[in-house]
């Protein structure tokens, strides 16, 4: 097993066990060559990330960049449209006209993107020489784009606080959004469905098993929320839950506006509530990843990449068994801190 560290990155990165890449590699199609534990924690990430890890953690921070930050899939679209329109005074017309992966750079995007792959979507995209020029962009490594890309700069992780930049949250604005891990599962399972980069290809029971025990990428998830739990008084960190933008979007965004120190009134905010509700977010074609659909890199069907956008929805899925088996992993990785999802409390 290899372990690497070296003085531009201090954590310990370690290469994922032959045997267990072999067997995630059989499940998860888009990687093909394996997988690295990174820092104390034991983050799981694809073996390309050793490529960047030094890159992401000692890029420029500016004063005027606003990171939005989550474990996938926790209402990261949706807080992202709700940041970008709070932070540029409700700038409809622009939200429209741009795509929001043009408006958010996703910072470790990359590393996800493994060489086999990137041939193949190349393969397929050789007739259009737009395409392969999109292609070759959204494959760059973020902190490239960024260091070119005027202020302010919105930008999007899924990298726990560790991974990233350590004069941060000293100097830049963080929007952390977290969701009930049952949910978090069941909306990611669909999309590493559809993502040809991830490209899951078994069934929902053996990827929640993967999920909890930490065999997924940016897991463990808890770590990876309590992290931002720790620094949520922070001057510069707001914590939300994906939970209270669904029962009380007007508060969330008031608690958006006043961290950005924004000031909107009742009607303006009614208005971006109507822009933000699931129903009209999801026919938005700014916010779907239409790129990726074009690309083939996002498989085209029924369904948005925005999905149902509803808080437990992961009863759906659950079995008694998998349902017991939630409740004790969510009490143990809850027992040592005050973290605590606002709906579970109710």
């Amino acid at each position: 097993m290899e372990i690497s560290k070296n003085n531009n990155f201090p954590l310990e990165l370690k290469d994922v066990e032959p045997e267990t890449a072999k067997l995630l590699m059989k499940y998860f199609t888009g990687e093909h060559t394996g997988f690295v534990r990174v820092g104390p924690k034991g983050y799981f990430l694809p073996h390309k990330y050793k490529l960047e890890a030094s890159n992401i953690y000692n890029m420029e921070v500016r004063p005027s960049d606003i990171f939005v930050d989550s474990y996938p899939r926790s209402g990261t679209t949706w807080t992202q449209e709700l940041v970008w329109m709070v932070a540029n005074d409700l700038d409809y017309e622009t939200s429209y006209a741009i795509p929001l992966t043009e408006r958010y750079q996703f910072l470790e995007f990359s590393v996800f993107f493994h060489p086999v792959m990137k041939k193949r979507f190349y393969m397929e995209n050789c007739d259009s020489a737009r395409k392969l020029k999109l292609l070759e962009l959204v494959s760059k490594p973020a902190t490239e784009q960024l260091a070119l890309m005027p202020s302010p700069r919105f930008i999007k992780t899924h990298l726990p606080l560790s991974l990233l930049p350590p004069t941060l949250l000293d100097t830049a604005k963080v929007v952390y959004v977290a969701r009930d891990p049952r949910d978090v599962a069941v909306s990611f399972y669909h999309l590493n469905r559809s993502m040809r980069t991830q490209g899951y290809v078994d069934d929902f029971k053996n990827y929640w098993n993967f999920f909890i025990n930490d065999l997924h990428h940016w897991t463990p998830y808890f770590e990876h929320l309590k992290e931002s739990w720790e620094k949520r008084h922070h001057p510069n960190m707001l914590f939300l839950f994906y939970e209270e933008l669904s029962k009380d979007l007007p508060t969330a965004i008031r608690r958006v506006a006043d961290f950005l120190g924004k000031t909107y009134t009742t009607e303006q905010i009614d208005k971006l509530c109507d822009h933000l509700n699931i129903d009209n977010f999801k026919n938005n074609k700014s916010v779907n990843y239409d790129l990726m659909r074009e690309l083939g890199i996002l498989i085209s069907n029924e369904q948005s990449f925005i999905r149902k956008g509803k808080a437990g929805g992961w009863r759906d899925y659950f079995d008694e068994e998998m349902t017991i088996q939630a409740d004790k992993w969510m009490a143990k990785n809850l027992r040592d801190t005050d973290l605590r999802f606002p709906h579970l409390q109710e």
